[in-house]
C-alpha cells in the first residue's frame, strides 16, 4: 500500500487540530486576559532505504533516501503579548500592564493564575473572580468604605467615612515563571502550575520584572482576527492538499489495478 495515502491522512489530522486551535482562538477574541494558541508541527518517523555514507565500492552515497510518514501536532503554544486595554471606570477591574499573572485560591486550597482581572466583592467584602475564587493574598474591602482604588503598585486603598486620606487594606502581587507557556489551562480563564512551568516568582507590580497594574481598566484577547482568519485559510489549503495527495494515490492504485498482463 502507498505510503503516500498514511502520511496525508497525518496532514490532514494534523491540520484538523490546527483548525479547532484556530476556532478556540476566536471563539476567545472578547475573552478578558486570554492568550492566543498557536499549533506548532513536526515531522514523524523516516524510512531509511538507503543511507547516506553507505559504502559502494571504494566511494560512499553522497546522499540517501529516506521517506517521511507524515506529520503531527507537536504542541499548542500559548502566545504571551499583551493585550490592549480597555478603560472601563470600574475601580475593581485590574488590568496588568508587562508581565505577571494574579494569584487566585481554589477551593481545594490551591493556587491558579489568571491575567483576568475582572474582580468583584463576595458577601464578605472580599475581593474574588467572576467564579467567586478569592484573590490571593486575600483583600477584604471594609463595608463602610466609599471608593476603592488599585494603585499601579499593587497597593489597594480605601476612603473611609471620616478620613481624608484613603487607607491601605491591602496588597496585590503577581506571579512570574520562566516559562509561561507551560502553564495548563483550565478554562474560566485561570492557568496552573505545572513542571514545564517552573514554581512561581512573587513580586510586588514594577519590580523585578513584573508589570504594573492599571486599576479601571481590562486586558483585552490578544488573539487579532485578521492573522486566525489568514491562519484559517492557510490550514484549509493545506487540508485540501493532503486530501488530494490522498485522491492522487488513490488513483495510482486504481491504474495499477487495472493494469493487464
Amino acid at each position: 500500500m502507498m505510503r503516500a495515502l498514511y502520511s496525508a491522512a497525518t496532514g490532514m489530522q494534523a491540520q484538523q487540530t490546527n483548525l479547532d486551535t484556530i476556532a478556540n482562538n476566536l471563539a476567545n477574541v472578547n475573552t478578558t486576559g486570554f492568550r492566543a494558541n498557536k499549533a506548532e508541527f513536526q515531522d514523524l518517523v523516516y524510512q531509511q532505504l538507503r543511507s547516506p555514507g553507505s559504502p559502494v565500492g571504494a566511494s560512499m552515497i553522497p546522499a540517501g533516501i529516506d521517506v517521511g510518514l507524515g506529520s503531527k501536532v507537536s504542541a499548542t503554544a500559548k502566545i504571551f503579548t499583551q493585550g490592549t486595554l480597555v478603560q472601563t471606570d470600574n475601580p475593581l477591574d485590574v488590568a496588568i500592564e508587562g508581565d505577571g499573572f494574579f494569584q487566585v485560591t481554589m477551593p481545594d486550597g490551591t493556587t491558579a493564575y489568571t491575567r483576568d482581572g475582572s474582580f468583584k466583592i463576595d458577601a464578605n467584602g472580599a475581593i474574588v473572580t467572576a467564579d467567586g475564587y478569592l484573590l490571593s493574598p486575600q483583600i477584604t474591602i471594609p463595608q463602610q468604605a466609599t471608593s476603592v482604588t488599585v494603585n499601579t503598585d499593587g497597593t489597594v486603598t480605601a476612603l473611609l467615612p471620616g478620613q481624608t486620606q484613603p487607607q491601605q487594606i491591602g496588597q496585590i502581587n503577581l506571579a512570574r515563571f520562566v516559562n509561561p507557556a507551560g502553564l495548563q489551562a483550565q478554562g474560566h480563564n485561570l492557568l496552573t502550575q505545572t513542571a514545564a512551568s517552573g514554581a512561581p516568582t512573587i513580586s510586588q507590580p514594577g519590580l523585578n520584572g513584573a508589570g504594573t497594574l492599571q486599576g479601571g481598566y481590562l486586558e483585552n484577547s490578544n488573539v487579532s482576527v485578521v492573522t486566525e482568519i489568514v491562519n484559517m485559510i492557510v490550514a484549509q489549503r493545506a487540508y485540501e492538499a493532503n486530501s488530494k495527495a490522498i485522491t492522487t494515490a488513490d488513483q495510482m492504485l486504481q491504474t495499477a489495478n487495472q493494469t493487464k498482463v
